[in-house]
């Protein structure tokens, strides 16, 4: 849904003065444009943001919901504007009144594609008026965001930073429509989960399941990819959620780690491996060290773990590796050739119960990692991403 910020920023300030009057004095804007603000907002979001009352406005109860959202979404947008004018409160103000959420869309989407064309496409609009749109923010801001390049454009470090503070603050509001919705018994919102290796093969399949049945209306999205992809998307608030190994030391400060349980990994190769017949016996030196393996990427806690345990037994890690952390992948690297890896026993569980896969009985000493969920610091669940999270530590454990 496509709100206007200056009608959002009337209903934050209606909310905090309680009249119109004082709030039209506050925001320098007529008391018919507030009102018109107010029916609008309403109108949009088919419920009602505020008693009338002789004494003046004051919101309801889904309306508080609501707004209470929008405050948490122009703190970052009020986070933006310090960024770019610390010491001009007047300009920030000038930004947070004038900016508009097509620009901040623009912006967005811009900095993601890097490339004018592909923007214009996306957001449906002709090629002049997006770049009209961008020279707006850039004239708004007092900041050059983006440089050309011969592949299209490269976003400034400024755009990258303001571009983050806008998909937060969509990612709020986004969250406000939800829980009014639910009010209203429509769709029960919406859980965004990053997955990474470990959780994809049941931890994660099986807690929206278990949240399916509790919401059966719920939208949710799983996104697969590289723990750095996530990251970056859990911290533009296109992820609720990252569910997997945890990072030591924690690769950003605006994150917060929960730890769920540690998981050992151990020998995996295909049923009739030669390396099977020792597989019921604790693995030894020999075993490491004369077979040819499947390694994760590097950077990875699972290829540090790898790289660890041998150099703790005094052996070079092997070399002749492929390098790999697609499941799928090495799957089939296993099954069609004599090479080894180091895998939770939990990820291949489905294929060691199918007779393809076999696992050594013990699973290595000092191999343990820790599992768990990443958050955003502040980050507010919905409800019903708060009972996903619920669900996901019974399971979990």
């Amino acid at each position: 849904m496509q709100f206007n910020i200056r009608h959002l920023l009337s209903a934050l300030e209606i909310r905090e003065c309680g009249t119109v009057t004082q709030a039209s004095k506050q925001i320098h804007l007529s008391q018919s444009a507030l009102t018109q603000a107010i029916n609008k907002l309403e109108s949009q979001l088919d419920i009602q943001l505020f008693e009338r009352t002789n004494s003046g406005m004051f919101a309801t109860p889904s309306g508080e919901l609501f707004l209470e959202r929008v405050k948490r979404a122009f703190s970052y947008l009020e986070t933006a504007a310090h960024t770019l004018f610390d010491t001009d409160k007047a300009k920030r103000l000038g930004f947070l009144r004038n900016v508009t959420l097509r620009q901040l869309t623009a912006l967005i989407t811009i900095v993601e594609l890097q490339n004018y064309t592909a923007a214009a496409v996306k957001l449906s609009l002709t090629q002049p008026t997006l770049g009209k749109t961008i020279k707006d923010l850039e004239h708004l801001t007092e900041q050059r965001l983006f440089n050309r390049v011969p592949t299209g454009v490269e976003p400034t470090w400024r755009a990258r930073q303001l571009s983050r503070f806008a998909s937060l603050f969509f990612a709020e509001i986004h969250q406000g429509e939800d829980e009014v919705n639910r009010l209203k018994g429509q769709r029960s919102g919406s859980v965004s989960v990053g997955s990474l290796p470990l959780a994809r093969t049941a931890i994660v399949p099986d807690t929206v399941t278990a949240l399916l049945q509790a919401y059966p209306d719920v939208k949710v999205s799983i996104i697969d990819g590289p723990y750095e992809e996530q990251l970056s998307a859990l911290l533009h608030g296109q992820l609720d959620i990252i569910v997997g190994a945890l990072r030591v030391p924690s690769p950003s400060n605006d994150i917060e780690q929960h730890r769920l349980f540690d998981d050992s990994l151990s020998v995996v190769a295909r049923v009739g491996h030669p390396a099977t017949e020792l597989f019921t016996q604790p693995v030894t030196q020999t075993d490491l060290t004369q077979y040819q393996w499947i390694a994760p990427r590097l950077g990875t806690p699972t290829r540090a773990v790898f790289s660890q345990f041998f150099q703790a037994r005094g052996l070079t890690p092997p070399q002749d590796v492929v390098e790999c952390s697609s499941l799928v992948a090495v799957r089939g690297l296993l099954l069609n050739s004599d090479r080894i890896t180091l895998l939770p026993a939990r990820q291949v569980a489905v294929e060691v119960r199918s007779g393809l896969l076999a696992i050594s009985s013990q699973p290595l000493p000092d191999s343990k990692r820790e599992i768990g969920y990443t958050l955003r610091k502040n980050w507010k669940p919905t409800p019903v991403q708060a009972r996903f999270i619920e669900l996901l530590s019974h399971i979990a454990r």
